[in-house]
């Protein structure tokens, strides 16, 4: 039997100040309870870039201007492997925030805490942490 193969736009939404806007996954999501940056599942239809456009203006209200491809990578779960988009947004219209009723909050990138997050999110904030 295969894997499901999902690909995932993920942005950080970071400001002048270094911080970044992270959102807590919801009780009946996968991984539900860890924070995570916002993002989601790309279309058959859309690049990369357009699924973030896109999922960011669903979960967060903004309308992404700028943003920069940090790292790709695959992580397999038990249950399905996915491709991970991670872009850094550093310019937007508009204040995010959780459009879905998620809990959200805006953290400094040298204290986020890689524990708190899904496991394929660790290199990332280790990126981020070091920057």
């Amino acid at each position: 039997m295969s894997l499901k193969h999902l690909h995932i736009a993920v942005g950080i939404i970071r400001n002048d100040e270094g911080e970044v806007f992270i959102t807590r996954r919801g009780g009946d999501s996968h991984l539900s309870g860890l924070w995570e940056f916002p993002g989601g599942k790309i279309e058959a239809n859309e690049s990369p870039v357009q699924g973030l456009y896109r999922e960011l203006l669903e979960e967060t209200g903004i309308e992404v201007r700028d943003c920069e491809l940090l790292c790709q990578l695959d992580h397999r779960f038990s249950d399905r492997i996915v491709t991970l988009y991670f872009y850094l947004v550093t310019d937007w219209d508009k204040m995010p925030y959780g459009r879905e009723g998620q809990p959200m909050r805006w953290v400094h990138q040298h204290q986020l805490k890689a524990e708190e997050f899904p496991e394929p999110n660790k290199p990332i904030i280790e990126q981020l942490n070091r920057a």
